[in-house]
């Protein structure tokens, strides 16, 4: 029994109440479709399960030893380099270590907090709907960036929206506390997230692999850790 109500949570996750709306709109679409054609009843079908999908929450398991980024999105590392945080996040004009996560449209959505910190500065900035995998999306796309004061350094989180992507979802403000892996907001449909941490940062990922938001650690800001070498199976 236990075995199967296991399963049975893996598959029922929960869904974000930003999904409800969606999930209303397709259903209601779905009825419509299989009123005028039964057959378009059955796309409709396969949409709406995938809008649930799409909105899933599932809960995670956060490591939370002091010094520890972890990841705020699902999805693919698909850039580790050295770079000058955006003008908006208000941080010293230096360079800093940058990793980018990059969401496809079945990747979980929801993101968290790579860090235990303080907001101090949310500033939204209208762009472009570019391919979010694109280095230029930094700049040029429309974006949400956060500043988290840590008791020892301030990390930059960037949320980029991508081609399909069209609204940022940001369930925080400034001076709320967060905790490492709680929620703080929501990318509508594929996207990318930009960490930028401080140089000395221990990278502890490498290009290409997937990432889970809240468990997977991105880097180590107390070096403690040795670096990692990686290499494709």
């Amino acid at each position: 029994m236990t075995d199967i109500l296991e399963s049975m949570r893996r598959i029922f996750v929960p869904i974000h109440k930003e999904g409800y709306p969606f999930i209303l709109i397709a259903l209601f679409a779905t009825l419509v479709l299989a009123w005028l054609w039964s057959p378009l009843g059955w796309i409709g079908a396969i949409l709406t399960v995938w809008v649930c999908y799409f909105f899933r929450d599932p809960p995670r398991v956060t490591p939370v030893r002091e010094g520890l980024v972890v990841s705020p999105a699902d999805g693919r590392v698909n850039l580790i380099t050295t770079a000058v945080p955006p003008a908006e996040l208000d941080l010293p004009p230096e360079p800093m270590t940058r990793i980018s996560v990059f969401m496809n449209v079945f990747d979980c959505h929801v993101n968290r907090a790579p860090v235990t910190g303080r907001i101090t500065q949310i500033l939204y900035t209208p762009g472009l709907f570019l391919n979010a995998e694109l280095d230029k999306a930094s700049e040029d796309n429309e974006r949400n960036a956060l500043v988290i004061e840590t008791a020892n350094t301030k990390i930059g989180v960037v949320q980029i929206a991508g081609l399909v992507a069209r609204r940022i979802v940001s369930f925080v403000k400034v001076g709320n506390h967060l905790s490492t892996g709680e929620r703080f907001g929501l990318i509508r449909f594929g996207s990318r997230l930009d960490i930028f941490v401080p140089l000395n940062a221990q990278v502890l990922v490498g290009l290409g692999q997937t990432a889970v938001a809240g468990e997977t650690v991105l880097a180590d800001l107390t070096a403690n850790e040795p670096g990692r070498e990686y290499r494709v199976g």
